[in-house]
This record gives C-alpha cells, structure tokens and sequence, in this order.
C-alpha cells in the first residue's frame, strides 16, 4: 500500500505539470504575484478566467504545495519562493518552460510508445509546439545565469577572443537564446547560429531582429554536420550533441570548422558516467525526457547512435576524441549541465 500511494502522488504529480502550464498560460501565476490573498473569485475577476475553473484549480494547487491556502478567510496566495519560481522568467528557477515542454513530451508519447515497436526514430520537428517553447523557457534562464559570467570565463582564452572579436558557431542553436545572448556581451565577434528545424530558426531570425542584434548574427537551416563556413574561434552546442544521429559525425565536422586554436564549448545535462550516479531527481527527468524526446530524435537520423540526455563525461569524451580533437575536460557544471571544453 505505501507503494500505491506514492503512485498516486504521481499521478497527481503528472496531472500537476498540465495545471502548472494551465496556470502559466492563464496568467493566475502572475495574477497571485505581490497580489497578497486573494479569493477564487478574486483571482477569476483579475485573470478573466471562469471562476468555476479558478475554485478547482487553485484548490489542486494548494493541495500540492504551489500555492498557499489559508482557510480561515479561503484565500489563496503565493509564497516568495513559489513568486520566482512561478512568475520570474529571468530566474534561473523559473519552472513553467520545464513543465511545458515535459507536457508536450506526454502529449506525443503515444507516437513515441509506437517508434518503440519498431526502433523506429521520431524527429524533433515532429513534435508539438510546447516542446519547443517549453524547451527554450526552460534552458533560457540557466543560460542567462551562467552562460556570460561563468561558463565562458571557464573556458581557457575564449573571452578574450570574443572581446577582441571572432567568428561563433552556434550549432544546434533552436530558437536561437544562447546566440543571442553572446551576440548582446561580445558585440566585437559574429554569430552563425544552425538547426535543422526551419521553424525554430524562423523563430531565431525573429528574435534576433528584436533584440537588434541582426546585423552581427545569422541563422540558417542545416544539419550539425553541415553549418556553413570555416575558421571559427569558438563552436558551441547547448543542450544537443546526445540528440544527433551522427555525433561523431558532428564532431568531424567541428573539427573542420575551428581554427588551429580555437574551442568547443559543449553544454549536456547533468550525468553521471554510471546509471546508478543518475537515479535521483535530475536523472529521474532527464531520463524520462531522453525516452520521449533525445532518443527518438537520433534514432530519426542517419547512424543513430542515440547517446541519450545521461551520456556522460566518458562517452562525451569518446564522442569528441572520435572526431579527432585531442583536448577534452569539464569546464563547468550546474545541478543540470556540464560544461565541456575541446580543442584539436
């Protein structure tokens, strides 16, 4: 019986990640932030949202600990830490991307249980919108964190590089965060960001536009074995390597585009080399996500070598001494990435 109970926290678990994006969407996050106490009816009045839906909402809410409840007056509010967490989406806490793209990986599992027969692949371009979205609402705010004041200070001479002035190539670069991000600290160096996906490098050009950084960075519509150019002091892949079908393939390439000196800068998930150094909550997710998302991807592509979201540093290694650059070491790390550094 204790184990059936904790299956029935996670089905409320499970049930929660499409209340949390419904909240997000809805706004009643948002809504609740700085607002003090409010009643559902309050809450339903501010958001525009049918009371009815509120009442129920909120209630499955407290009952899960995302939103305070106090029963005396009936009012719900949010803690400080639920606030940032909920409402900051320049908090490198900021939870609702992580909620969204884990729901759009529920709502195409059962393509996915159907690959499975098969071995058969599922490409990322096939997927639902809350994959993408969510995908860069949750890694945007760990890059925003890290990326300028840690991750590239812990790779050897690059920021002076790109001070001075270099070619970047972003490859894998989906909506295009990270390539925007370096374009906006290092306005001396240009930027080539890549990914096969024509809609989210349609995305990328748009927000690169916005943010006035069009005239030192493009995007273009390539696998990583074909991003365009040469002589690159600096190669970056965030959070896409283990989703190659071909990664050796990709290194190859990488190699090819780097001058004599230059670096790879490699952000994976957070994994250990052995299952068991996995098997907490990170692993938990990032396994869940690899089954769903990172292995049927490469399984859609030619080789499929399917790394998987917990390759880890030794297999990385492998991936990266095989495509002929000979230096490799852990730059940096968070709770969810490592940061890699190779050169030829």
């Amino acid at each position: 019986m204790a184990f059936v109970f904790r299956a029935v926290e996670e089905v409320g678990a499970t049930l929660n990640a499409a209340l949390v994006v419904m909240g997000d969407k809805l706004g009643l996050y948002r809504a609740l932030a700085g607002a003090g106490e409010l009643t559902a009816s309050q809450l339903a009045d501010k958001t525009g949202v049918a009371e009815r839906y509120v009442r129920e909402w909120c209630n499955a809410q407290a009952a899960g600990g995302f939103v305070e409840y106090d029963p005396d007056g009936g009012r719900y509010s949010l803690a400080p830490e639920q606030t940032v967490a909920l409402t900051d989406p320049d908090s490198p806490a900021f939870l609702p991307g992580f909620f969204q793209i884990a729901i759009g990986s529920v709502l195409d599992s059962p393509r996915i249980t159907e690959a499975a027969r098969s071995g058969s692949g599922v490409g990322w371009h096939e997927h639902s919108h809350d994959v993408f979205d969510g995908c860069e609402r949750f890694f945007r705010p760990g890059y925003n964190a890290n990326l300028v004041p840690s991750w590239l200070p812990a790779l050897d001479g690059v920021v002076e590089q790109l001070e001075r002035g270099t070619k970047v190539a972003d490859v894998g670069c989906g909506h295009g965060s990270s390539t925007i991000l370096m374009a906006r600290a290092y306005p001396n160096s240009t930027f080539v960001g890549s990914d096969y996906h024509a809609g989210s490098i349609e995305t990328a050009r748009q927000r690169a536009a916005e943010a006035g950084v069009e005239d030192r960075v493009r995007f273009e519509i390539t696998p990583a074995a074909g991003h365009p150019g040469s002589a690159y002091g600096l190669v970056t892949m965030f959070d896409c390597l283990h989703d190659m079908g071909d990664p050796v393939g990709a290194a190859r390439h990488v190699h090819d585009l780097l001058t004599a000196d230059g670096t790879w800068m490699i952000v994976e998930p957070q994994a250990g080399d052995r299952i068991e150094d996995n098997l907490n909550p990170v692993g938990r997710a990032y396994y869940g996500f690899s089954t769903l998302l990172c292995t049927p991807a490469s399984l859609s592509q030619e080789v499929g070598m399917a790394l998987g979201a917990q390759a880890g540093e030794a297999r990385i290694r492998d991936v990266v001494t095989a495509g002929g650059l000979t230096r490799f070491r852990r730059a940096a790390q968070t709770p969810f990435n490592n940061v890699f550094e190779a050169r030829p």
